[in-house]
């Protein structure tokens, strides 16, 4: 059954956009551009700079030019490729800490909750677990102003809370239980971004990690998950890059040479100024013979495809999962005197076997290209393989001659349908409005001592299934104004509890049993055990039997 909600999902994750690989950034120092300077080889130096300086000198009025620029510039952008874009000055530290891998901030997960900060976690070490913060606390002062009401959003509160390091910061905290209310100055402090969001063993053999995009130090939290796991007792692994839209190639690279051997092709780039370079496995991965599964979907892009590209084409391991998006250009981010930035597309990548993933594109129309995500939905593809048709054209052949396509994405070795067989239109309401989400922070924050006396997720589990949640969470959802059907109810009450147990143990005891609980019904991840503890059904798909 398709879901209604499908297409709401997928346009919000393209407004998202897909990160961009900084292959040459990292490898040469790009010159500053002089957006002043009219005489500059680099800048404009045709009409628009000549109209530019025409305004400047002889308009009738006096005008701000940098304004006017910043208008130009994204419009000449946008007529190029739909991944090449201009970054204004205010926005660049915003865009870039994402996968510098900090900020410096207060070190809270937070959630609006009746138009008032509410602390979903803190960050352990960080500045507010020093200064006394908890679980479950409300932020209602802000520098002994009050910081509260339906004005306040995502956006105000994060430029509110971060600032530069080692500055302070005033809190007013309404705690539960508590009367009055509680001050904290909280000293700013780095705040680190993780990429790895979870590692551990799903079975006694088999490490899961799940990377969710690849940044700065996304590699060394690479690094320090497979140690872990290894030293558990792992010794296969499913490597999870569902919704990763990418991010720094180089990380890609040394990810994907822990699992190669020595002289084996990871991926080359090639640009019309910039000749054909090569990425090499050097030998020295500690996964080198290590059996491995990639989880990708229709929202692995860039980075991702580059390490799923190699694993398949190399016949190192399975890809499981939906064609991923098909984002083969790389992308140099080159600084402007005033901060500014532009993130230009200067090549093309190709796997090991000689495929660019790129999915075709027309020149400054990026509105199709966006709506191709959904195109896919309508067409069928999330839940039938013979809906997706490859280009002959585009063919080439893995390590052992295994077919492999070209133009348009990774298509995985093994194909899981998008699952929607218990969605329904009261499921699909539930999320939209966030009732679960917000049902499960209420009833972890009423509860918190109590659940916290539980040993694991699984205990906790135990403890959910004895209470009648499900009956709590209609009454919650019909003041809302959600009413349940009770057929829907029924069909959707095994998915509608997975998410509320998942996110009630993500309350109580964090990010890793949040996963445990989705991953235990997740088609795709018990789709990648299946296939690893079968080693026949493996092997002979890799070696083509």
């Amino acid at each position: 059954m398709k879901s209604k909600y499908v297409p709401l999902i997928i346009a919000v994750a393209l407004s998202v956009g897909v990160y961009v690989g900084f292959f040459f950034a990292q490898r040469q120092q790009s010159g500053v551009i002089d957006i002043f300077d009219s005489s500059s080889d680099n800048f404009l130096q045709s009409k628009t700079s000549a109209l530019l300086n025409m305004i400047e000198s002889q308009y009738v009025d006096t005008v701000d030019l940098a304004q006017i620029e910043e208008k130009i510039l994204p419009e000449v952008i946008k007529m190029l490729d739909p991944h090449s874009s201009y970054i204004s000055a205010k926005d660049i530290e915003e865009v870039n800490s994402d996968l510098s891998g900090s900020f410096s901030g207060i070190g809270v997960q937070f959630n609006l909750q009746n138009d008032t900060i509410y602390v979903v976690d803190v960050i352990r070490g960080g500045p507010s677990e020093k200064a006394g913060l908890l679980a479950g606390d409300r932020i209602v002062e802000v520098n002994d102003t009050v910081f509260v009401g339906k004005e306040i959003n995502n956006e105000k509160v994060i430029k509110k809370l971060r600032g530069k390091k080692h500055t302070n910061v005033k809190l007013g905290i309404k705690r539960r239980n508590t009367k009055e209310l509680l001050y904290y100055n909280v000293v700013r402090d780095d705040i680190p971004v993780h990429s790895v969001e979870v590692a551990y063993m799903i079975t006694p053999q088999i490490g899961y990690i799940l990377v969710s995009k690849f940044g700065a130090k996304t590699y060394s939290e690479f690094l320090t998950a497979i140690a872990k796991l290894k030293n558990q007792g792992a010794s296969e692994f499913i490597v999870d890059l569902r919704g990763n839209s990418g991010g720094y190639l180089d990380a890609a690279i040394n990810m994907i040479n822990e699992f190669l051997v020595r002289g084996q092709l990871i991926v080359y780039t090639e640009g019309k100024s910039y000749p054909r370079s090569e990425a090499i496995a050097n030998g020295a991965g500690s996964c080198k013979t290590d059996p491995m599964v990639v989880l990708i979907d229709e929202f692995s892009g860039s980075a991702s495809e580059i390490f799923a590209g190699a694993i398949q084409d190399n016949d190192r391991g399975l890809i499981i999962g939906r064609r991923s998006f098909g984002k083969g250009l790389v992308q140099q981010q080159i600084p402007f005197s005033d901060n500014s930035a532009v993130r230009l597309t200067v090549a093309r990548y190709y796997t090991p076997s000689g495929r660019c993933i790129q999915k075709p594109y027309e020149m400054g129309n990026s509105e199709d290209y966006e709506k191709e995500i959904l195109n896919r939905y309508e067409h069928g593809e999330f839940y039938s393989q013979d809906s997706i048709k490859q280009q002959d054209s585009v063919r080439y052949k893995t390590l052992n001659g295994r077919i492999v396509y070209g133009g348009g994405g990774i298509m995985p070795d093994v194909f899981v349908p998008s699952d929607t067989s218990d969605i329904t239109p009261f499921f699909t309401k539930l999320v939209n409005h966030g009732v679960i989400y917000k049902f499960a922070l209420n009833y972890s924050d009423e509860n918190r001592a109590l659940l916290k006396s539980k040993k694991d997720w699984e205990a906790l589990e135990s403890f959910l299934d004895e209470k009648n949640l499900i009956a709590e969470l209609v009454q919650f959802a019909q003041k809302r104004e959600i009413v349940a059907n009770s057929a829907e109810l029924k069909k959707s009450e095994r998915l509608i509890k997975r998410q509320l147990y998942a996110y009630i143990a993500r309350n109580t005891f964090g990010e890793e049993d949040f996963y445990r609980v989705l991953n235990r019904t997740d088609v795709c991840v018990q789709t990648a055990i299946s296939r690893l503890n079968d080693k026949e059904k493996y092997y002979k798909t890799l070696l083509q039997e």
